[in-house]
């Protein structure tokens, strides 16, 4: 009896469809949250800058601490899943990012606000990892690719958070501004909270432990290859990070730099390749439904090569905004892959590894980008992300069998 009780515990949650449903809308909630709440931090950066009178050198180690926090809470957020269940950590992470959000504009200097915001990049690590666990633990129980679609929510929210903290700059302070984001988080988080505390993460029945344990040696052996795989899985999400951050920082420069574009035209390379990867990323359950995992990663790694090369080599400012749109199409569906095949070999680990390293290739982009172009050019620098997406597309091709349909 204790067994039946004990494999019960580990099926589909109970109530049937309705109740994955409602997960489903709640952790969409989440991941749309941190978009909005992220995105609406950075286009206040600027002011802050002037309000803690910062040097550009000061403001850059200030921002540092927010990638310092994020990637040490990576690494810890997945062993918080595991003992705690990832739906407790995402609650409690999003309440501290929407807290977190409205301290930097208390700040008066670049060391309090490095501070500050080395809480706000623990928070943002820590959701990452915790409602990711949770939305592979959804996509194994629905038996359906869903995961393009959650993170096709973190970019719409992102893209919503840049828009109105646009049109409310010039209205509102920061302070009132970033305290607005707090309660807003902490509604969302109330609201969809509730459904995420109130259930228990699903898992499909064949993920139930089994009664008869396979002999040490044959478990360490399958281990430590899991643990290789997801190694293979991060280096995906870390190709495709890279170019997110190549070109959110470099992209416009080089429109405006190097084509002679607009400083309006040039804001709009960036758009064109977020709505593109939006766009990508909400059909991603569909193309991934007719491809199939592997080839939905060889087809956007390929797609995102050619897309760059032309981004970074064509003559002309409506091409390069094509290509740039057509990276973004290509991108869009590898890192909720990556972090999705991580997170059923390993559970809450596979998917810190896979978000850790992914996080690490978005802030290895903007740097290494910018020594190549001191070396060569930007133009030449920018088809690093082709070369790397090619990379993605290779691994994909070669780990075909184990990313499964």
């Amino acid at each position: 009896m204790p067994l039946i009780n004990k494999t019960r515990k580990h099926s589909v949650v109970p109530g049937g469809s309705r109740d994955l449903s409602r997960l489903r809308v709640a952790l969409t909630a989440f991941f749309a949250l941190d978009g909005f709440v992220f995105a609406g931090w950075v286009v206040r950066i600027p002011a802050i800058k002037q309000q803690t009178d910062s040097s550009a050198s000061a403001l850059g180690l200030a921002l540092l601490c927010v990638s310092a926090g994020a990637v040490v809470t990576m690494t810890l957020t997945g062993r918080l899943c595991r003992r705690y269940g990832s739906h407790p950590v995402t609650v409690v992470c999003a309440v501290l990012l929407s807290l977190s959000v409205s301290l930097p504009p208390l700040t008066h200097s670049a060391p309090a606000l490095g501070a500050v915001l080395l809480v706000f990049g623990a928070a943002y690590g820590g959701i990452n990892v915790a409602f990711n666990s949770a939305a592979v633990d959804l996509v194994a129980a629905l038996r359906r690719p869903i995961m393009p679609s959650f993170h096709a929510a973190f970019s719409l929210g992102g893209m919503i958070g840049a828009g109105l903290g646009g049109l409310v700059s010039g209205a509102l302070s920061p302070t009132r501004h970033l305290f607005g984001l707090t309660l807003i988080g902490l509604l969302v988080t109330a609201v969809a909270g509730r459904t995420l505390l109130r259930q228990e993460p699903p898992a499909p029945a064949d993920r139930a432990p089994s009664p008869h344990p396979e002999p040490s040696p044959v478990a360490a052996r399958r281990t430590g290859g899991r643990r290789g795989l997801v190694l293979v899985f991060g280096l995906i999400a870390l190709c495709t990070a890279y170019g997110e951050g190549a070109m959110a920082d470099w992209g416009a420069l080089h429109l405006q730099q190097d084509l002679a574009a607009s400083s309006g035209v040039a804001a709009a390379g960036y758009a064109c390749f977020a709505l593109a990867m939006t766009v990508g990323r909400a059909t991603g359950t569909t193309l991934l439904e007719r491809l199939g995992r592997a080839r939905t990663v060889i087809v956007g790694g390929t797609v995102a090569a050619g897309g760059m090369l032309l981004g970074s080599l064509a003559p002309s400012v409506w091409a390069a905004l094509l290509g740039f749109a057509v990276t973004g199409l290509g991108l869009a569906n590898l890192f909720p892959v990556a972090v999705e095949r991580a997170g059923v070999l390993t559970g809450p680990s596979g998917v810190a590894v896979a978000s850790t390293l992914g996080y690490g290739g978005m802030l290895l982009g903007p740097p290494a980008i910018g020594f190549m172009a001191d070396w060569f050019s930007l133009p030449a620098a920018l088809t690093s992300v082709a070369a790397l997406a090619a990379v993605a597309a290779a691994i994909g091709m070669s780990t075909r069998r184990t990313m499964g349909a």
